[in-house]
């Protein structure tokens, strides 16, 4: 048996896109930005780098997503990664980073979902409890404690001990 999985954290750098199949199946797509940032050993010099990630998410996760994503929003996304290389416009090699998410992890704040925001609320001051209609589970999980402002949203039911324990899940979104 082989195991592949990568964890990405970083920033949407639009709003998703939501598509339907002609099958019925559904997926939302989105980009993810992925900053690293180190100080060069021997100049001392500050360096950054941005790696780009298009993320797809399907089902009931990507409804999910397509809901309460918008730009700028950080996420953290756990899925498989695939490479596709091309030819760019210049007509150099390139390739892109593709990651089927499995889960996806709304992180750093709430903005309220975009469906409030495109009805012209733009106060970006909602709980989750006003942005969130309540979850369609027959188990109850436990709120997030503290101020960790984490939402656990998995693709399929997994067991919670699997994940880290400083993102509990939070039984507000619907799945």
């Amino acid at each position: 048996m082989t195991w592949h999985q990568t964890i990405i954290v970083g920033n949407l750098g639009q709003d998703p896109e939501m598509r339907y199949l002609q099958d019925g199946n559904s997926v939302c797509s989105f980009r993810v930005a992925v900053n690293e940032r180190w100080n060069d050993r021997r100049t001392g010099e500050k360096r950054e780098r941005t790696t780009w990630y298009r993320v797809s998410a399907w089902a009931a996760l990507g409804e999910t997503c397509n809901r309460y994503l918008s730009k700028g929003r950080q996420v953290m996304a756990i899925g498989s990664v695939s490479v596709n290389a091309f030819t760019n416009r210049e007509g150099e090699p390139a390739a892109s980073l593709e990651l089927r998410a499995r889960e996806v992890r709304f992180i750093g704040g709430d903005r309220g979902s975009r469906d409030e925001f495109d009805r012209g609320d733009r106060s970006g001051g909602h709980s989750r409890e006003s942005s969130a209609p309540p979850a369609a589970r027959s188990d109850p999980a436990p709120a997030a404690q503290g101020d960790d402002d984490s939402v656990y949203i998995p693709e399929q039911r997994k067991s919670k001990e699997t994940f880290d324990t400083r993102y509990e899940e939070v039984d507000d979104i619907p799945f």
